[in-house]
């Protein structure tokens, strides 16, 4: 379903679902993405608060609370599916790949 929603994700799109598998508020969320990817990816504000605006839009995340002017979300069950797929996806293209290099005869 979330598919033709957004057809393929990017990587700041995986990873503010990624990381609302744990209820957080948006700087949390970015601070989550540095920590886990060591500094690789980074989500800007703008960014992230369009991707939680659109995500909220489309069903894959909700906000549980507001807390001291900070809302807090958390994925839904379409979003967990949505990232799954998602990972799926991914994973199939690393398989695709690590194939293509051994009938190369390429570790």
């Amino acid at each position: 379903m979330a598919r033709k929603k957004m057809d393929t994700m990017t990587e700041q799109m995986f990873y503010v679902l990624l990381a609302l598998r744990g209820e957080r508020h948006g700087y949390a969320v970015m601070q989550y993405i540095l920590e886990l990817t060591e500094g690789r990816v980074t989500v800007g504000a703008g960014t992230l608060y369009a991707l939680l605006d659109r995500f909220e839009r489309d069903g894959l995340i909700r906000q549980t609370r507001i807390e001291e002017k900070r809302k807090y979300y958390r994925l839904t069950g379409e979003g967990d599916r949505a990232l799954r797929d998602e990972c799926r996806r991914i994973m199939q293209q690393a398989a695709d790949m690590e194939r293509v290099l051994r009938e190369e005869g390429r570790p």
